[in-house]
Protein backbone atom coordinates (compact mmCIF):
# COMPACT_ATOMS: atom_id res chain seq x y z
CA UNK A 1 0.00 0.00 0.00
CA UNK A 2 1.28 3.33 -1.29
CA UNK A 3 0.50 6.33 1.16
CA UNK A 4 0.42 9.74 -0.01
CA UNK A 5 0.54 13.57 1.86
CA UNK A 6 0.30 17.01 0.95
CA UNK A 7 1.65 19.96 2.43
CA UNK A 8 0.22 23.23 1.29
CA UNK A 9 1.01 26.04 2.72
CA UNK A 10 -1.04 29.74 4.18
CA UNK A 11 1.76 31.81 1.86
CA UNK A 12 4.41 31.58 -0.14
CA UNK A 13 8.23 30.74 1.35
CA UNK A 14 6.60 29.17 4.69
CA UNK A 15 9.25 26.49 4.52
CA UNK A 16 6.90 23.94 2.61
CA UNK A 17 10.23 22.55 0.70
CA UNK A 18 12.76 22.41 3.31
CA UNK A 19 10.11 20.56 5.58
CA UNK A 20 9.08 18.17 2.18
CA UNK A 21 13.39 17.47 1.87
CA UNK A 22 13.73 16.90 5.38
CA UNK A 23 10.92 14.66 6.16
CA UNK A 24 11.80 12.81 2.84
CA UNK A 25 15.05 12.13 4.56
CA UNK A 26 14.13 11.27 8.19
CA UNK A 27 11.31 8.56 6.38
CA UNK A 28 13.85 7.21 4.18
CA UNK A 29 15.86 6.35 7.64
CA UNK A 30 13.57 4.39 8.66
CA UNK A 31 13.65 2.59 5.76
CA UNK A 32 11.20 3.74 3.74
CA UNK A 33 10.62 4.36 0.31
CA UNK A 34 9.90 7.77 -0.40
CA UNK A 35 9.61 9.91 -3.26
CA UNK A 36 8.67 13.91 -3.58
CA UNK A 37 6.05 15.73 -5.54
CA UNK A 38 4.91 19.16 -6.82
CA UNK A 39 2.00 18.98 -8.91
CA UNK A 40 2.57 22.79 -10.46
CA UNK A 41 6.07 24.51 -9.85
CA UNK A 42 7.16 28.05 -10.65
CA UNK A 43 11.15 28.88 -10.37
CA UNK A 44 13.32 29.67 -12.61
CA UNK A 45 16.17 27.30 -10.36
CA UNK A 46 15.99 24.10 -12.08
CA UNK A 47 17.67 20.92 -12.34
CA UNK A 48 18.38 18.55 -14.94
CA UNK A 49 16.82 15.19 -13.97
CA UNK A 50 18.24 11.48 -14.85
CA UNK A 51 15.82 11.06 -17.44
CA UNK A 52 16.84 13.97 -19.61
CA UNK A 53 14.31 16.56 -18.74
CA UNK A 54 13.97 19.31 -16.17
CA UNK A 55 12.37 20.07 -12.68
CA UNK A 56 12.61 22.74 -9.89
CA UNK A 57 15.63 22.54 -7.94
CA UNK A 58 13.38 21.70 -4.73
CA UNK A 59 12.13 18.31 -5.95
CA UNK A 60 15.67 17.66 -7.22
CA UNK A 61 16.88 18.66 -3.36
CA UNK A 62 13.60 16.03 -2.39
CA UNK A 63 14.73 13.49 -4.35
CA UNK A 64 18.50 13.79 -3.04
CA UNK A 65 16.70 13.50 0.45
CA UNK A 66 14.73 10.51 -0.60
CA UNK A 67 18.16 8.78 -2.03
CA UNK A 68 16.52 8.66 -4.88
CA UNK A 69 17.84 9.75 -8.52
CA UNK A 70 15.75 13.41 -9.76
CA UNK A 71 13.03 12.22 -12.20
CA UNK A 72 10.65 14.72 -14.15
CA UNK A 73 7.72 13.09 -12.45
CA UNK A 74 8.46 14.20 -9.71
CA UNK A 75 7.14 17.97 -10.63
CA UNK A 76 5.25 17.68 -13.83
CA UNK A 77 4.35 21.20 -14.86
CA UNK A 78 7.16 23.78 -14.21
CA UNK A 79 6.53 27.18 -14.97
CA UNK A 80 9.60 29.46 -15.75
CA UNK A 81 8.78 33.63 -15.79
CA UNK A 82 10.50 35.04 -18.60
CA UNK A 83 8.63 38.33 -18.66
CA UNK A 84 6.13 40.29 -15.77
CA UNK A 85 3.18 38.25 -17.53
CA UNK A 86 4.61 35.39 -18.98
CA UNK A 87 6.27 32.22 -18.45
CA UNK A 88 7.96 29.19 -20.55
CA UNK A 89 5.70 26.09 -19.33
CA UNK A 90 7.55 22.87 -19.08
CA UNK A 91 5.76 19.59 -18.89
CA UNK A 92 7.52 16.43 -17.84
CA UNK A 93 10.69 18.01 -18.01
CA UNK A 94 10.39 19.49 -22.01
CA UNK A 95 9.29 23.18 -23.08
CA UNK A 96 6.15 22.67 -24.90
CA UNK A 97 5.41 26.81 -25.02
CA UNK A 98 5.75 29.98 -23.44
CA UNK A 99 2.88 31.62 -22.60
CA UNK A 100 1.12 34.94 -20.81
CA UNK A 101 -0.20 33.97 -17.70
CA UNK A 102 -3.83 34.48 -18.87
CA UNK A 103 -3.39 31.88 -21.51
CA UNK A 104 -1.70 29.49 -19.18
CA UNK A 105 -4.58 29.95 -16.74
CA UNK A 106 -7.32 28.95 -19.42
CA UNK A 107 -5.22 26.20 -20.50
CA UNK A 108 -3.66 24.28 -17.68
CA UNK A 109 -6.64 21.92 -16.82
CA UNK A 110 -5.28 20.50 -19.97
CA UNK A 111 -1.89 19.39 -18.07
CA UNK A 112 -4.41 17.48 -15.02
CA UNK A 113 -3.60 14.37 -16.64
CA UNK A 114 -0.19 14.78 -17.29
CA UNK A 115 -0.36 15.54 -13.36
CA UNK A 116 -2.28 12.87 -12.04
CA UNK A 117 -0.46 10.30 -14.50
CA UNK A 118 2.97 11.18 -13.14
CA UNK A 119 1.96 11.01 -9.10
CA UNK A 120 0.32 7.61 -10.49
CA UNK A 121 3.90 6.48 -11.60
CA UNK A 122 5.86 7.59 -8.32
CA UNK A 123 3.09 5.77 -6.28
CA UNK A 124 3.53 2.01 -8.33
CA UNK A 125 7.41 2.08 -6.88
CA UNK A 126 6.86 3.75 -3.24
CA UNK A 127 5.66 3.29 -0.47
CA UNK A 128 5.38 7.11 0.83
CA UNK A 129 5.36 10.38 -1.82
CA UNK A 130 4.92 13.90 0.28
CA UNK A 131 3.39 16.32 -1.61
CA UNK A 132 4.30 20.21 -1.72
CA UNK A 133 2.03 22.56 -2.66
CA UNK A 134 2.53 25.72 -4.38
CA UNK A 135 2.12 29.31 -3.14
CA UNK A 136 -1.21 29.92 -1.27
CA UNK A 137 -3.68 27.41 -0.47
CA UNK A 138 -6.41 30.14 0.58
CA UNK A 139 -6.11 31.94 -3.31
CA UNK A 140 -9.88 31.15 -4.34
CA UNK A 141 -9.29 33.88 -6.85
CA UNK A 142 -7.21 31.06 -8.73
CA UNK A 143 -9.02 27.72 -7.81
CA UNK A 144 -11.10 26.53 -10.58
CA UNK A 145 -8.74 24.27 -12.44
CA UNK A 146 -6.04 24.29 -10.15
CA UNK A 147 -3.30 22.24 -10.36
CA UNK A 148 -1.22 23.02 -7.87
CA UNK A 149 -3.18 22.91 -4.44
CA UNK A 150 -6.84 21.71 -3.69
CA UNK A 151 -7.76 21.05 -7.64
CA UNK A 152 -4.70 18.18 -7.23
CA UNK A 153 -5.42 17.64 -3.67
CA UNK A 154 -9.09 16.56 -4.54
CA UNK A 155 -8.64 15.13 -8.23
CA UNK A 156 -6.12 12.39 -6.35
CA UNK A 157 -7.95 12.33 -2.98
CA UNK A 158 -4.69 13.14 -1.10
CA UNK A 159 -4.97 14.26 2.80
CA UNK A 160 -3.44 18.16 3.36
CA UNK A 161 -1.48 19.37 6.07
CA UNK A 162 -2.13 22.97 6.31
CA UNK A 163 1.75 25.02 7.15
CA UNK A 164 1.87 28.29 8.97
CA UNK A 165 5.19 30.52 8.77
CA UNK A 166 5.11 32.10 12.56
CA UNK A 167 8.41 33.80 11.93
CA UNK A 168 6.13 36.04 9.85
CA UNK A 169 3.67 36.88 12.77
CA UNK A 170 -0.09 36.69 12.51
CA UNK A 171 -0.10 32.88 11.74
CA UNK A 172 -2.84 31.89 13.84
CA UNK A 173 -5.23 34.29 11.63
CA UNK A 174 -3.45 32.82 8.63
CA UNK A 175 -4.50 29.28 9.23
CA UNK A 176 -7.81 29.86 10.64
CA UNK A 177 -8.15 32.58 7.75
CA UNK A 178 -7.54 29.65 5.54
CA UNK A 179 -10.17 27.48 6.84
CA UNK A 180 -12.74 30.43 7.10
CA UNK A 181 -12.35 30.98 2.52
CA UNK A 182 -11.63 27.54 1.38
CA UNK A 183 -14.66 25.54 0.03
CA UNK A 184 -15.72 23.04 2.66
CA UNK A 185 -15.04 20.25 0.43
CA UNK A 186 -11.58 21.36 0.14
CA UNK A 187 -11.32 22.08 4.39
CA UNK A 188 -12.51 18.26 4.43
CA UNK A 189 -9.00 17.13 3.24
CA UNK A 190 -7.02 19.38 5.74
CA UNK A 191 -5.99 17.15 8.31
CA UNK A 192 -3.97 18.99 10.70
CA UNK A 193 -1.73 22.42 10.38
CA UNK A 194 1.79 22.60 11.34
CA UNK A 195 3.50 25.43 12.84
CA UNK A 196 6.79 26.33 11.27
CA UNK A 197 9.88 28.68 11.96
CA UNK A 198 9.09 28.94 16.00
CA UNK A 199 11.79 31.06 17.70
CA UNK A 200 11.75 31.34 21.56
CA UNK A 201 9.78 29.29 24.23
CA UNK A 202 7.53 26.74 22.40
CA UNK A 203 5.04 27.20 25.57
CA UNK A 204 4.21 30.67 25.07
CA UNK A 205 2.61 29.13 22.02
CA UNK A 206 0.33 26.72 23.76
CA UNK A 207 -2.54 28.77 23.85
CA UNK A 208 -2.11 30.01 20.70
CA UNK A 209 -2.12 26.27 19.11
CA UNK A 210 -5.13 24.97 21.16
CA UNK A 211 -7.45 28.26 20.03
CA UNK A 212 -6.48 26.99 16.23
CA UNK A 213 -7.11 23.19 17.28
CA UNK A 214 -10.26 24.32 18.86
CA UNK A 215 -11.43 26.73 16.03
CA UNK A 216 -10.51 24.19 13.34
CA UNK A 217 -11.15 20.89 14.75
CA UNK A 218 -7.62 19.89 13.79
CA UNK A 219 -4.74 18.82 15.83
CA UNK A 220 -1.41 21.45 15.37
CA UNK A 221 2.12 20.10 14.78
CA UNK A 222 5.02 20.80 16.13
CA UNK A 223 5.96 23.75 16.45
CA UNK A 224 9.27 23.21 14.55
CA UNK A 225 12.17 25.32 14.81
CA UNK A 226 13.54 27.50 13.49
CA UNK A 227 16.58 25.49 11.18
CA UNK A 228 19.25 27.78 10.59
CA UNK A 229 21.10 25.52 8.68
CA UNK A 230 18.86 25.51 6.21
CA UNK A 231 20.90 28.19 4.56
CA UNK A 232 23.37 25.31 3.75
CA UNK A 233 21.24 23.91 1.33
CA UNK A 234 20.02 24.63 -2.61
CA UNK A 235 17.18 27.22 -2.15
CA UNK A 236 14.37 27.37 -5.00
CA UNK A 237 12.66 30.94 -4.78
CA UNK A 238 14.52 34.02 -5.81
CA UNK A 239 13.40 35.70 -2.55
CA UNK A 240 16.50 33.70 -0.99
CA UNK A 241 18.65 35.70 -2.23
CA UNK A 242 17.04 38.51 -0.24
CA UNK A 243 18.13 36.63 2.93
CA UNK A 244 20.38 38.95 4.74
CA UNK A 245 23.93 37.61 4.24
CA UNK A 246 26.03 36.33 6.81
CA UNK A 247 29.21 38.51 7.91
CA UNK A 248 32.25 37.25 6.15
CA UNK A 249 36.06 37.99 6.51
CA UNK A 250 37.20 36.17 3.16
CA UNK A 251 39.66 37.71 1.57
CA UNK A 252 38.40 36.99 -1.81
CA UNK A 253 35.65 39.21 -3.00
CA UNK A 254 33.20 37.91 -5.52
CA UNK A 255 30.67 40.07 -7.17
CA UNK A 256 27.17 38.97 -8.72
CA UNK A 257 25.23 41.65 -10.36
CA UNK A 258 21.06 40.53 -9.01
CA UNK A 259 19.94 39.93 -12.66
CA UNK A 260 15.74 40.71 -12.59
CA UNK A 261 15.80 37.28 -14.64
CA UNK A 262 18.38 35.12 -12.43
CA UNK A 263 18.01 31.60 -13.19
CA UNK A 264 19.82 29.10 -11.20
CA UNK A 265 21.41 30.86 -8.89
CA UNK A 266 22.19 27.86 -6.45
CA UNK A 267 25.19 28.05 -8.81
CA UNK A 268 26.52 30.45 -6.50
CA UNK A 269 25.73 28.53 -3.44
CA UNK A 270 29.28 26.50 -3.31
CA UNK A 271 31.12 30.13 -3.71
CA UNK A 272 29.28 31.31 -0.52
CA UNK A 273 30.15 28.05 1.47
CA UNK A 274 33.77 29.05 1.05
CA UNK A 275 35.00 30.89 4.18
CA UNK A 276 37.85 32.49 2.01
CA UNK A 277 34.80 34.11 -0.35
CA UNK A 278 32.95 37.19 0.29
CA UNK A 279 30.23 36.80 -2.00
CA UNK A 280 28.50 39.79 -2.78
CA UNK A 281 24.80 40.20 -4.32
CA UNK A 282 24.73 43.47 -5.93
CA UNK A 283 20.97 45.04 -6.50
CA UNK A 284 19.82 47.19 -9.26
CA UNK A 285 21.12 50.98 -8.35
CA UNK A 286 24.48 50.03 -6.61
CA UNK A 287 27.61 49.74 -8.60
CA UNK A 288 29.76 46.68 -8.72
CA UNK A 289 32.71 47.11 -5.84
CA UNK A 290 35.69 47.72 -6.93
CA UNK A 291 37.49 45.69 -4.75
CA UNK A 292 36.02 42.41 -6.67
CA UNK A 293 38.22 40.28 -7.36
CA UNK A 294 35.54 37.96 -9.40
CA UNK A 295 32.90 39.19 -11.45
CA UNK A 296 30.15 36.22 -11.77
CA UNK A 297 27.37 36.87 -14.26
CA UNK A 298 24.80 34.53 -13.32
CA UNK A 299 22.38 32.72 -15.33
CA UNK A 300 19.48 34.24 -16.87
CA UNK A 301 15.90 33.04 -18.29
CA UNK A 302 15.83 36.38 -20.12
CA UNK A 303 19.12 37.02 -21.32
CA UNK A 304 18.49 40.12 -23.71
CA UNK A 305 16.19 41.11 -21.39
CA UNK A 306 18.61 41.63 -18.41
CA UNK A 307 21.18 42.38 -20.70
CA UNK A 308 19.75 45.54 -21.20
CA UNK A 309 18.84 46.02 -17.44
CA UNK A 310 21.98 45.29 -16.87
CA UNK A 311 23.33 48.35 -19.23
CA UNK A 312 20.43 50.19 -17.63
CA UNK A 313 22.08 49.82 -13.89
CA UNK A 314 25.79 50.98 -15.11
CA UNK A 315 27.36 47.56 -14.59
CA UNK A 316 28.32 47.36 -18.15
CA UNK A 317 31.00 50.45 -17.44
CA UNK A 318 31.57 48.91 -13.50
CA UNK A 319 32.56 45.20 -14.94
CA UNK A 320 34.96 46.99 -18.29
CA UNK A 321 35.98 49.30 -15.25
CA UNK A 322 37.48 45.80 -13.21
CA UNK A 323 38.66 44.06 -16.29
CA UNK A 324 41.02 46.90 -16.49
CA UNK A 325 42.13 47.18 -12.90
CA UNK A 326 42.69 43.13 -13.52
CA UNK A 327 39.31 41.55 -11.90
CA UNK A 328 38.48 38.29 -13.52
CA UNK A 329 35.21 37.75 -14.98
CA UNK A 330 33.32 34.84 -15.18
CA UNK A 331 29.96 33.90 -16.93
CA UNK A 332 27.54 31.20 -16.79
CA UNK A 333 25.03 30.27 -19.19
CA UNK A 334 23.19 33.60 -20.50
CA UNK A 335 26.13 35.50 -18.10
CA UNK A 336 28.37 33.95 -21.21
CA UNK A 337 26.05 34.80 -24.03
CA UNK A 338 26.16 38.50 -22.68
CA UNK A 339 29.90 38.27 -22.25
CA UNK A 340 30.20 38.14 -26.19
CA UNK A 341 29.61 40.59 -29.00
CA UNK A 342 26.20 39.70 -29.96
CA UNK A 343 22.70 38.07 -29.00
CA UNK A 344 20.76 37.29 -32.06
CA UNK A 345 17.31 35.66 -31.13
CA UNK A 346 15.58 36.12 -34.45
CA UNK A 347 12.51 33.80 -33.54
CA UNK A 348 11.51 35.53 -30.69
CA UNK A 349 11.84 32.42 -28.28
CA UNK A 350 13.08 34.41 -25.10
CA UNK A 351 11.23 37.85 -26.00
CA UNK A 352 11.19 40.21 -28.78
CA UNK A 353 12.78 39.07 -31.86
CA UNK A 354 15.98 40.87 -32.42
CA UNK A 355 19.64 41.75 -31.76
CA UNK A 356 21.63 43.04 -28.68
CA UNK A 357 25.24 44.10 -28.54
CA UNK A 358 26.85 42.12 -25.50
CA UNK A 359 30.00 43.37 -23.29
CA UNK A 360 32.76 42.19 -25.89
CA UNK A 361 34.84 40.61 -23.64
CA UNK A 362 34.97 37.44 -25.01
CA UNK A 363 35.29 37.13 -29.32
CA UNK A 364 31.77 35.39 -29.61
CA UNK A 365 28.39 35.80 -30.69
CA UNK A 366 25.05 33.77 -29.80
CA UNK A 367 22.10 32.62 -31.46
CA UNK A 368 19.19 31.92 -29.53
CA UNK A 369 17.69 29.11 -30.97
CA UNK A 370 13.87 27.07 -29.81
CA UNK A 371 16.03 23.71 -29.07
CA UNK A 372 17.09 23.69 -25.31
CA UNK A 373 19.97 21.81 -24.37
CA UNK A 374 19.46 19.69 -21.23
CA UNK A 375 22.10 16.99 -20.31
CA UNK A 376 24.35 15.88 -17.12
CA UNK A 377 28.40 16.28 -17.92
CA UNK A 378 31.39 16.05 -16.13
CA UNK A 379 34.43 16.81 -18.05
CA UNK A 380 38.17 18.39 -16.90
CA UNK A 381 38.45 21.87 -16.48
CA UNK A 382 41.44 22.97 -19.11
CA UNK A 383 43.59 25.35 -17.42
CA UNK A 384 43.94 23.70 -13.99
CA UNK A 385 43.06 20.00 -15.20
CA UNK A 386 40.62 19.43 -12.21
CA UNK A 387 37.71 16.93 -13.01
CA UNK A 388 34.18 18.92 -12.49
CA UNK A 389 30.61 17.93 -13.10
CA UNK A 390 28.07 20.14 -13.82
CA UNK A 391 24.31 19.75 -16.41
CA UNK A 392 23.74 21.89 -19.55
CA UNK A 393 19.89 23.96 -19.54
CA UNK A 394 20.09 26.59 -22.06
CA UNK A 395 18.35 27.14 -25.73
CA UNK A 396 21.57 29.13 -27.22
CA UNK A 397 24.48 27.99 -29.33
CA UNK A 398 27.62 30.14 -29.22
CA UNK A 399 30.43 30.89 -32.09
CA UNK A 400 33.39 32.66 -32.33
CA UNK A 401 37.41 32.55 -31.96
CA UNK A 402 38.00 32.28 -28.05
CA UNK A 403 35.66 28.73 -28.30
CA UNK A 404 38.63 27.81 -29.74
CA UNK A 405 40.34 28.16 -26.48
CA UNK A 406 37.82 26.19 -24.08
CA UNK A 407 36.78 26.36 -20.50
CA UNK A 408 36.64 22.62 -20.00
CA UNK A 409 36.79 19.15 -21.96
CA UNK A 410 33.48 17.28 -21.75
CA UNK A 411 34.46 13.69 -23.16
CA UNK A 412 36.81 15.10 -25.97
CA UNK A 413 34.32 18.01 -26.70
CA UNK A 414 35.22 21.52 -26.10
CA UNK A 415 33.25 23.44 -24.11
CA UNK A 416 33.45 27.64 -23.37
CA UNK A 417 35.63 29.91 -24.49
CA UNK A 418 38.22 32.07 -22.60
CA UNK A 419 39.78 35.38 -23.56
CA UNK A 420 43.40 35.42 -25.03
CA UNK A 421 44.57 36.51 -21.25
CA UNK A 422 42.58 34.32 -19.53
CA UNK A 423 40.93 36.07 -17.41
CA UNK A 424 37.06 36.33 -18.95
CA UNK A 425 35.47 32.92 -19.09
CA UNK A 426 32.22 31.47 -20.37
CA UNK A 427 30.93 28.73 -20.02
CA UNK A 428 26.98 26.91 -20.33
CA UNK A 429 27.82 24.27 -18.04
CA UNK A 430 25.57 25.00 -14.50
CA UNK A 431 26.19 23.30 -10.90
CA UNK A 432 30.41 23.83 -11.60
CA UNK A 433 31.45 25.34 -8.36
CA UNK A 434 30.02 22.54 -6.42
CA UNK A 435 33.25 20.33 -7.93
CA UNK A 436 35.68 20.52 -4.80
CA UNK A 437 38.77 20.52 -6.86
CA UNK A 438 38.05 22.56 -9.63
CA UNK A 439 36.34 25.39 -7.20
CA UNK A 440 39.52 25.73 -5.01
CA UNK A 441 41.95 25.25 -8.00
CA UNK A 442 39.56 28.76 -9.45
CA UNK A 443 40.06 30.29 -6.57
CA UNK A 444 43.52 29.66 -6.20
CA UNK A 445 43.46 27.90 -2.58
CA UNK A 446 45.18 25.37 -0.92
CA UNK A 447 43.27 22.23 -2.38
CA UNK A 448 43.99 20.45 0.91
CA UNK A 449 41.93 22.48 2.69
CA UNK A 450 38.05 23.08 2.98
CA UNK A 451 35.61 20.74 3.08
CA UNK A 452 33.48 18.96 0.55
CA UNK A 453 30.62 21.22 -0.76
CA UNK A 454 28.33 18.29 -1.39
CA UNK A 455 29.20 16.32 2.37
CA UNK A 456 28.21 19.71 3.54
CA UNK A 457 24.34 19.57 2.03
CA UNK A 458 24.60 15.61 2.82
CA UNK A 459 25.19 16.47 6.49
CA UNK A 460 22.90 19.17 6.60
CA UNK A 461 20.05 17.17 5.39
CA UNK A 462 20.60 14.79 7.80
CA UNK A 463 20.44 17.24 10.42
CA UNK A 464 17.06 18.89 9.26
CA UNK A 465 15.57 15.02 9.34
CA UNK A 466 17.20 14.76 13.35
CA UNK A 467 15.55 18.00 13.95
CA UNK A 468 11.85 17.17 12.46
CA UNK A 469 12.55 13.86 14.74
CA UNK A 470 12.71 15.75 17.32
CA UNK A 471 10.07 18.13 16.72
CA UNK A 472 7.46 16.57 14.79
CA UNK A 473 5.69 12.97 16.01
CA UNK A 474 6.74 11.60 12.51
CA UNK A 475 4.33 8.68 13.77
CA UNK A 476 1.17 10.76 13.91
CA UNK A 477 2.12 12.35 10.47
CA UNK A 478 2.42 8.81 8.40
CA UNK A 479 -0.90 8.28 10.23
CA UNK A 480 -2.46 11.11 8.54
CA UNK A 481 -1.52 10.27 4.87
CA UNK A 482 -4.32 8.59 2.46
CA UNK A 483 -3.63 5.67 0.89
CA UNK A 484 -3.16 6.05 -3.19
CA UNK A 485 -6.23 4.42 -5.27
CA UNK A 486 -5.83 4.42 -8.99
Amino acid sequence: MTRALMFMGTGSDVGKSMLVAGLCRAFANRGLKVAPFKPQNMSNNAAVTADGGEIGRAQALQARASRLAPITAMNPVLLKPEQETGAQVIVRGKRVASMSARDYFKRRAEYMPEVLGAFHELATETDLVLVEGAGSASEINLRAADLANFGFARAANVPVVLVGDIQRGGVIAAIVGTFAVIAPEDADLVKASLINKFQGDPSLFSDGAAFIAETTRRPVLGPVPYFADARKLPAEDVLALDAPAEASVGHITIAVPRLPRIANFDDLDPLRSEPDVRLVMVNQGDPLPRDADIVVLPGSKATRSDLEALKSAGWDEDIRALYRLGTRIFGICGGYQMLGRTIADPDGVEGYPGTSEGLGLLDIDTIIEPQKQLRLETGTHVITGTPLSGYHMHMGVSRGPDISNPFAQLAGVSEGAQSADGRVTGTYLHGVFASDSFRRAFLHLDPSKGQSYESGVEQALDDLAAHLEHCVDLDQLLSLAGEVIE
